[in-house]
């Protein structure tokens, strides 16, 4: 089913005037990611030991909750593949909060599907409000490729490069993606959602 022109620029008139409605929300939060980035840059090996360890505690409490969860529904069909489900997130989750090391590389090659699957999404993210956000969407396009880059440099350097890639990179990633959601954030306090539903 196509949309008429009618549609299409009421559309963009609602996404414009949603834009200049949250532009503090933005600006927040871009300023939020570029110091978190920052300091993640500076110290690159207790931000990848920090991400470790949270995931740990992800695995393991997730883990936790579905064995509880798996006994309180009782004798369901799938009970066994849920016991060893949870059972499985229990042992990763202690295996990185004891020996977090050893689970760097595994959450390197993680950290990088994640970045090429961020990268695409922030690319298609960038194109798809091209209109509304004239001009400032290519910072968003430029935060896309760079993931992309990024995640291609540490899979050609590994295993060297998972003792500090998780950290230098969770921080590169979130100053360009601060500074891009910045850089909307102003552009969309300026747009006037009035004449946004007009010029098209």
């Amino acid at each position: 089913m196509s949309m008429n022109k009618p549609d299409i620029e009421q559309n963009q008139g609602v996404a414009a005037t949603s834009l200049h409605e949250h532009w503090v929300l933005l600006l927040v939060e871009g300023i939020i990611l570029v110091i978190l980035g920052l300091a993640a840059i500076a110290i690159p090996s207790i931000a990848t030991l920090a991400v470790d360890i949270l995931v740990g505690w992800l695995f393991l409490i997730s883990g936790i909750a579905g064995w509880i969860t798996t006994f309180w529904m009782g004798r369901v069909p799938g009970f066994w593949w849920s016991l060893v489900s949870a059972i499985l997130g229990i042992a990763a989750g202690i295996m990185l909060l004891l020996q977090p090391l050893s689970g760097v590389l595994s959450l390197t090659l993680v950290l990088i599907v994640f970045f090429v699957i961020e990268g695409v999404a922030s690319m298609m993210f960038a194109l798809e409000h091209k209109r509304e956000l004239s001009g400032r969407w290519g910072w968003m396009l430029a935060s896309g490729i760079i993931n992309l880059i990024l995640a291609a440099i540490i899979f050609a350097g590994l295993p060297g490069t998972a003792a500090w890639a998780i950290g230098l990179v969770v921080g590169i990633n979130m100053v360009f993606g601060g500074l891009a959601l910045i850089a909307m954030a102003l552009h969309a306090r300026e747009i006037d959602p009035r004449s946004a539903t007009r010029a098209h």
